[in-house]
């Protein structure tokens, strides 16, 4: 993906229009949480934790809100991309390297926002690095999931607010059940059926296989967790 990309989507382009090479560009999982984003009253003095940043698109639509924004990623291009977009848009985001919660430990947010690997991998297909490290997510695509469930709740303050998007192919109940665990009020706030993305439609036939596609579904279904931490 060259230096200067612009994303194909015209409602997120405003948002974080470059894209260095290796680094997860804004897709619909993106514009639908950026949707939910839209949804939260936030106060100018809320900080907000986007994790897995990526292109900084939703630290960006946060910190046009007025708010005090981190930005973590592991990869270090991602990084780049998000300092530099903020640079671009003159917005004082403070983007971290790291994995998840780590560059963060001891800090809590008003807001945590997370959009990270969901995808079903094989064992063949997993990366530890490049781009495809964005997506590719395990057998059961939890496996980053599972460590935002069960880290991301201590790192809300009272009344504060997770909001995640994954696949439905990842499993919602899941991620319900064990943000209900931890103390967390959760729900899906919001649902969109997409087209197969040239992730997908790679894998269709291993997923067949495993009986997570259906032999007639032609469309994936996203879904926003909104967790809240009672007040």
């Amino acid at each position: 993906m060259p230096l200067g990309y612009l994303t194909p989507f015209a409602s997120l382009a405003p948002l974080a229009p470059l894209v260095l090479p290796g680094v997860y560009a804004p897709q619909q999982d993106t514009a639908l949480l950026a949707d939910a984003l839209c949804d939260e009253p936030l106060a100018p003095a809320a900080h907000v934790l986007d994790v897995g940043t990526g292109s900084g698109a939703l630290a960006l639509a946060a910190a046009r809100r007025g708010t005090r924004v981190t930005a973590v990623d592991v990869s270090w291009p991602a990084v780049c991309t998000a300092r530099l977009n903020a640079r671009l848009a003159r917005r004082p985001v403070r983007v971290l390297r790291g994995n998840l919660f780590d560059p963060v430990a001891g800090q809590s947010f008003d807001l945590i926002l997370a959009n990270p690997p969901y995808v079903p991998t094989s064992a063949t297909e997993t990366a530890r690095r490049g781009r495809t490290r964005a997506w590719n997510a395990g057998g059961d695509g939890r496996l980053v999931l599972d460590r935002i469930c069960r880290d991301a709740p201590q790192r809300l303050r009272p009344g504060g607010v997770l909001l995640m998007v994954h696949s439905a192919l990842s499993g919602p109940a899941g991620t319900l059940e064990q943000l209900r665990a931890a103390g967390l009020k959760a729900a899906v706030a919001r649902r969109r059926r997409i087209a197969y993305g040239p992730v997908l439609r790679a894998r269709e036939g291993w997923l067949r296989e495993r009986g997570m596609l259906a032999s007639d579904d032609e469309r994936e279904e996203l879904v926003v967790i909104r967790a809240e931490r009672p007040s």
